[in-house]
Parts: structure tokens; C-alpha cells; sequence
């Protein structure tokens, strides 16, 4: 059985109207093409779906029983066809996106704020979470987008540069080092080092290279979350290394930054979606958001 819309949306016009006339008016046809869209409509389901006489056009007993029926599938069809319509113009949406926890409390915040402005229809959903789990939680179908710094993906995650930083000491103002504009990776021998857990450090000494040959793995304390390292530099426990990015939350803390040279020492930071599968309109708009932002933006 092969019914169109263009004959449900006939049958609906002329029974609201009562008459040919004004339905193929309502619905910008001609008469003779609106007679033959019922014709056809009556052929195929192979009823009669109006009484017809010279005075008057009415609805079949059959007719009436379908009219509600049909309606709803057309006000509903309506309704699907809206929302596509707000969906890609941007007027509706959810954005699903994982941030490791010191993304989540220094960079992404100022920019999800700035896409909220430019589309207050979109929802957006911040998940906070460990280093290590972003590109699971992109896997899993958890998010649709993950940001964080790179690792290797697998065959089922598609991964793109958004930006690359030089690592930055941080510690006390009162720090004998913190007098210094520039620091060289030697000045950190013999200084407690406070790090991250996981491949942060194994990376960390690896791109150093020689000139990490005096900083002895003994001397670094490694934590969670990067929060734990600042509290406890500010106690006076050793020195940290983070991102320029993090300079405001560094500055709650009393702290200061300090770049750290020869060899400057980067870390890039990728943007994470599942391979094959195509984001949503707002997701998209938000990707293309966030490398327009970090592109023109100075981090540091």
C-alpha cells in the first residue's frame, strides 16, 4: 500500500474545509490536482472516504473514523519536522562533553559560557573526570565530545589537535626560584617536585631529556587531581608543573608561574569523538566553537 503524504494532507484539507474549492486553495494546488490526490487516496485504501452529491461534500462513515487518525499522524509528523528545524538551527540541542578536572574548573567553563550566549536553546553537560577515563566516556556513548591532553586512541576513537602549551613551575611567591622570570629544567633538581599520576610523569621526563638527568624520580610526589598538587605546594611541600591555562586557579592560591626553558616542554590537548559516528547539530556547532575560541585566544 503506498500512500503519499501529499494525499493524507489533501484528505485532511478538504475535510476541514467542506469543499474542494477552498482546500486547494489552503493547500496552493488546483482543483483538478486536489480531485485526483483523493481519487487516488479512496484507490489505494480502497474505501470511500466521502459522500458526495451536488449539494454537498461530507465525510464517509469510514471517513470520520479515519480523520482523527490521520490528523494526528500529520500534527505529529509536523511536530518531528519543527524540531529537526530547531535542532539544526541551533534552538534546541544538548552538548554532552568530558573534561579532565582541571579543564573543568579553569578553561572550559569562560568557553561554554560564550557558546551559551550565542545559543541559550542549547543544553550544555559538563562531565568532570580523571585524565585517563575523557576518551572511555567519549567510547562508552557517555558523551559526545572529549577534550584532554594526548593519548593514544584506538580504532573506534577520532582525535584532533586543539592546542599545544608549555609546562609552567608553580610555587610560593616567597620560593627562592619564584624571583627568577625563567627557570631551566637543572634549577628543579634537588626541589620536591609535586606531579600528576599516571603517564604525567613518565612523559614529563621523557620529552625533558638530558636535562632531566639530575631530577631523580624519588623527589616527585604524585597526586590525583591538580588541585591536591597546588594545596600542597602552597604548604610549602615542593614545586608543581601546570598548564598556562590554569593561571587564575593558580592565583587562588597564592601561587605564581614561572616558564620553564631549554628545552621547552609542551603538551598538547585533543579533541575526542567516536569514529563513525556523526555528531549533532549543536555538538558540531560546539567542536567548531571551541577551536574558533582557542585559536584566537592567548592561553598564556
Amino acid at each position: 500500500m503506498n500512500v503519499t503524504l501529499r494525499q493524507l494532507r489533501a484528505f485532511v484539507a478538504v475535510a476541514d474545509t467542506g469543499s474542494f474549492t477552498l482546500a486547494a486553495e489552503r493547500l496552493f494546488i488546483t482543483q483538478s490536482a486536489l480531485s485526483g490526490l483523493i481519487k487516488e487516496l479512496e484507490s489505494t485504501l480502497g474505501l470511500r472516504l466521502f459522500d458526495r452529491s451536488t449539494r454537498r461534500l461530507r465525510l464517509s462513515d469510514t471517513g470520520r473514523e479515519l480523520y482523527p487518525q490521520i490528523e494526528k499522524i500529520l500534527h505529529d509528523l509536523d511536530g518531528v519536522v519543527s524540531e529537526v528545524g530547531n535542532l539544526k538551527d541551533l534552538q534546541r540541542g544538548t552538548v554532552r562533553v568530558a573534561v579532565p578536572q582541571l579543564l573543568a574548573c579553569t578553561l572550559l567553563p569562560e568557553l561554554m559560557a560564550g557558546f551559551r550566549a550565542q545559543y541559550p536553546g542549547v543544553s550544555l553537560r559538563l562531565v568532570d573526570c580523571a585524565v585517563e577515563s575523557v576518551m572511555a566516556r567519549v567510547f562508552s556513548g557517555e558523551v559526545d565530545i572529549g577534550i584532554g591532553p594526548e593519548r593514544e586512541a584506538n580504532s573506534d576513537i577520532a582525535a584532533e589537535q586543539l592546542f599545544s602549551l608549555p609546562f609552567m613551575a608553580v610555587m610560593p611567591p616567597t620560593h627562592a626560584l619564584a624571583r627568577r622570570k625563567k627557570l631551566l629544567w637543572p634549577d628543579l633538581s634537588g626541589q620536591s617536585l609535586i606531579t600528576l599520576q599516571g603517564q604525567f610523569t613518565e612523559l614529563l621526563v621523557s620529552d625533558v631529556g638530558e636535562a632531566a638527568r639530575d631530577m631523580h624520580k624519588e623527589a616527585f610526589m604524585q597526586v590525583t587531581y591538580m588541585t591536591t598538587a597546588l594545596a600542597l605546594a602552597r604548604a610549602g611541600l615542593g614545586i608543581t608543573l601546570c598548564m598556562p591555562y590554569a593561571r587564575t586557579l593558580v592565583e587562588q592560591f597564592g601561587l605564581v608561574m614561572r616558564p620553564v626553558g631549554d628545552p621547552v616542554v609542551e603538551r598538547s590537548f585533543w579533541v575526542f569523538t567516536r569514529r563513525g559516528r556523526a555528531l549533532s547539530p549543536a555538538a558540531q556547532e560546539f567542536r567548531t566553537f571551541l577551536e574558533d575560541q582557542l585559536q584566537s585566544s592567548r592561553l598564556c
